[in-house]
């Protein structure tokens, strides 16, 4: 490939379905050479859409780790026969390249003990490295002639008429591949990246309609390895995680570390955790005086206070779901008026961070918001417009933008706007609603989080705000209204990545 011309580089990308990408290579004039030196960033200048880039960037590395793997055994082959060409001699380079005939190679590997008992042990080490090779080979060839699983009736009459599918057969269809990339794994629990993006390039270039209507090749990857992380096959009685339980003194009912550790709004990184502890009477009444002592402070031990309201969690969740008044559990609990320790409950719950997943969902969707027939005459965007003329700076502009986008939410879904935010008025509802005035005064703008008719917390914008209203129906257990539901569901179907939105 090196050696390649333009034009070989063009009907190479004809032969891989990438034909679309053809003018684009021959305008920058990317040779063989140029095509294997391309990093990601190139990889975006030249191709628009991720799919392409994905399946373009995945054929590189697949050729470029082919490449090195048959260089380091060439190499190899060539090391032994020098130092010992008793033990390599009579092996051709086809037998040890045919990956098809395990047998011949496993005869190959072990003949040299058959014909002498006394081996040394560098022979050992290099039979030892050939053999390694040819099982990572292996692995890896496996995709390169990879087909289709044969679907269901019913999957097969959808996907002949070309009709995008709902949910419940998109489920199916990932299923039936999980299934059958399963019969590649030979044990393992996942399939690595490259085996994600070749089984779903295979999927949409036997069916490009399912590329369609937002159903693009990323969602379908995560929809796949999701499938693969939350189904998968009980490995209780596998010998290797036997033999890890056995070697590290794990015993039931012996508690775990948490692995996870998140970021705060202030750029402040929280420590692993343990996982709660079981405390009661005056053990707990102690770390309960503690919070409510360093709550009044200015200068707080925040360190102290994730480990405090960790050991608490157990106490805490039980109040919430006895449904407790929630001015008893602040009362117990000051620490959740806090957007941190808010976003962080949400986070042991969840195992998501809801501040990070919020931003990318303003970044993404703001002008797609803005720009929709259904929220130009409504008030709050008349009032952006009026805004947007007073400022020229960028990030006061993209804040407002965000801002707009925000607040306009539940109009772009027919939703009660009132349950979502009250805007320049006073707040109404008991449900969690945004409290939010001078949207677009930067210097004087004001957002707080209301839940039962009382100021929770104040937040410092759009984001903040956005994201501490989605985090307090799900840390308080607080039953989301009818007049909001598709408002909230298309924001946790962002959050938890459940679906398509």
């Amino acid at each position: 490939m090196e050696n390649w011309s333009v034009d070989q580089v063009c009907n190479w990308l004809r032969q891989r379905n990438l034909g679309e990408l053809v003018p684009k290579f021959r305008e920058e004039e990317v040779s063989g050479a140029a095509l294997l030196a391309l990093n990601d960033r190139m990889v975006q200048q030249l191709v628009k859409k991720i799919g392409h880039q994905a399946v373009l960037m995945d054929l590189i590395n697949k050729y470029q780790q082919q490449k090195s793997g048959l260089k380091s055994l060439t190499y190899g082959c060539e090391t032994a026969t020098q130092k010992f060409p008793e033990v390599i001699i009579g092996a051709t380079d086809r037998q040890m390249l045919n990956s098809s005939g395990p047998v011949e190679q496993k005869k190959y590997l072990c003949s040299t003990e058959k014909e002498g008992e006394l081996i040394d042990h560098r022979v050992l080490k290099q039979k030892k490295n050939l053999k390694s090779f040819f099982a990572r080979y292996k692995t890896l060839q496996w995709t390169s002639s990879y087909a289709l699983p044969d679907f269901p009736y019913d999957v097969k009459c959808i996907l002949a008429e070309k009709k995008c599918p709902d949910h419940s057969m998109r489920i199916r269809i990932i299923e039936f591949l999980q299934a059958d990339m399963t019969k590649y794994l030979e044990g393992s629990l996942y399939p690595n990246s490259q085996q994600y993006n070749i089984v779903v390039s295979a999927l949409l270039q036997a069916y490009p309609f399912l590329d369609e209507d937002g159903n693009g090749f990323l969602l379908w990857k995560r929809a796949l390895k999701d499938r693969f992380k939350y189904v998968r096959r009980p490995i209780e009685d596998d010998e290797q995680v036997l033999r890890n339980k056995c070697k590290f003194g794990h015993r039931r009912g012996q508690t775990r570390k948490s692995s996870f550790a998140e970021n705060k709004p202030d750029n402040v990184q929280v420590q692993v955790e343990e996982e709660p502890v079981h405390l009661e009477g005056s053990a707990m009444d102690v770390h309960i005086k503690w919070l409510k002592q360093e709550y009044l402070k200015t200068q707080r031990n925040w360190k102290e206070v994730d480990n405090r309201m960790n050991v608490t969690i157990e106490m805490r969740r039980k109040m919430i779901s006895d449904k407790a008044p929630l001015k008893d559990i602040l009362r117990l609990f000051p620490f959740l008026r806090c957007p941190y320790q808010l976003f962080r409950e949400f986070q042991l719950l969840t195992h998501m961070d809801i501040y990070k997943k919020t931003v990318e969902i303003l970044e993404i969707y703001s002008e797609n918001i803005l720009s929709l027939y259904a929220v130009r005459n409504n008030p709050i965007n008349i009032m952006l417009q009026e805004n947007l003329k007073r400022h020229t700076e960028e990030d006061i502009l993209k804040y407002m933008k965000k801002t707009a986008a925000c607040l306009l939410l539940p109009d772009v879904f027919g939703d009660d706007s009132s349950l979502f935010a009250a805007v320049n008025e006073e707040v109404k509802v008991v449900t969690p609603v945004l409290e939010v005035k001078n949207p677009f005064h930067v210097n004087s703008c004001e957002f707080a989080l209301y839940v039962e008719r009382e100021e929770l917390a104040q937040l410092d914008d759009c984001t903040m705000a956005l994201a501490a209203l989605v985090a307090a129906f799900r840390v308080f257990d607080i039953p989301c209204p009818k007049r909001i539901h598709r408002t909230l569901n298309f924001l946790e179907s962002l959050v938890f990545e459940v679906r398509s939105p």
